[in-house]
């Protein structure tokens, strides 16, 4: 049986007269990866801010690993790590001063103290950069170090704003599998990301929209009401096709892929097929000249575009028992 370590009804946020979340509903289980996607000013900080007892919401419950939020944060920080998208720690300590002194904010001592930063120093392979000062680490180290202290006393759950923010693509891989690992070992672990790479690897998303839940699910279920919607041009001026598409009203959005041009095709659009032929010869009227349409699959990214352009895709998913981590 799934555990829910993360409880949220009707969470609410205001702001003066500015609504920052807006009646959030949703459920984490034990040892996923639970992702928060949504453009800046949706509201993910905020949430995040909510469930960790620093923010206090002006309606709604939350209660997050047994406890109910925020009466008792208090009793809820021994328990969680959290991570910012800016290297919270100090820049003019060493790496090994920075966890040390982590450490002892969450009560480590002695012997143990020393023991867990030299395992951290080694699991997340620190130990070149030790004696070194923490402000000149490059970001993706710097993003490591983070985690690194945010996990110094093994939190049963791993709240991640924006963590990668800024960082190249291999330092962002690399972070993910150690997430992955913390999962393995039965850490929970809460981000918000702006990259879709990053979202198809979550377990399940909540998307975002001026502080609503608008999605729902794991990652591949969120595109497919978006099956039958897609249409890939293929073209040589990718430029004036995509031009010449905008002013479609077949066509809700597009995006270019190398020499194809990804088209999400407009609420109540013809199928795919019948669609691809109109907006060849849409093209072919417009002087973009040899362009091959066919139906494409849909993506993570779509649904993240039919969301902001206002479409409604949420299911309401509730936590699921997972067979193991994504790939």
């Amino acid at each position: 049986m799934s555990e829910v370590v993360i409880q949220a009804n009707g969470l609410t946020r205001h702001f003066g007269t500015r609504v920052a979340v807006d009646g959030v509903d949703l459920a984490v289980e034990r040892g996923e990866i639970f992702g928060c996607l949504g453009p800046n000013g949706s509201g993910k900080s905020t949430l995040m801010r909510m469930l960790l007892g620093l923010l206090a919401p002006t309606g709604g419950t939350a209660r997050v690993l047994g406890r109910e939020i925020p009466r008792d944060a208090e009793a809820l920080r021994p328990a969680v790590g959290y991570m910012t998208q800016r290297l919270s720690l100090y820049e003019d300590l060493s790496v090994r001063e920075n966890l040390d002194f982590v450490a002892q904010i969450f009560g480590l001592s002695g012997p143990r103290r020393r023991a867990l930063v030299a395992e951290q120093i080694a699991e997340y392979e620190l130990t070149p950069y030790a004696g070194g000062l923490a402000g000149a680490l490059s970001g993706g180290w710097k993003q490591r170090l983070g985690l690194a202290a945010a996990t110094i006393h093994q939190p049963e759950l791993l709240v991640l704003d924006e963590p990668t923010a800024g960082v190249d693509p291999q330092s962002r891989r690399e972070f993910w599998e150690k997430l992955f690992d913390l999962t393995a070992e039965g850490t929970t672990v809460f981000v918000s990301t702006h990259y879709m790479d990053e979202a198809v690897r979550c377990h399940r998303l909540c998307m975002l929209r001026e502080g609503r839940r608008v999605a729902l699910g794991a990652p591949s279920a969120l595109s497919r009401p978006l099956a039958g919607r897609v249409v890939d041009v293929h073209v040589t001026e990718t430029e004036r096709a995509i031009a010449a598409l905008r002013g479609e009203p077949l066509v809700a959005s597009t995006t270019q892929l190398g020499d194809t041009v990804h088209a999400l095709l407009a609420p109540g659009a013809p199928p795919p097929q019948d669609a691809a032929a109109a907006l060849e010869r849409s093209l072919a009227a417009a002087g973009v000249a040899g362009a091959r349409a066919e139906p494409g699959s849909a993506n993570l990214e779509d649904a993240f575009v039919a969301l902001l352009l206002g479409e409604q895709l949420d299911g309401g998913s509730e936590p699921t028992t997972r067979g193991g981590n994504p790939a």
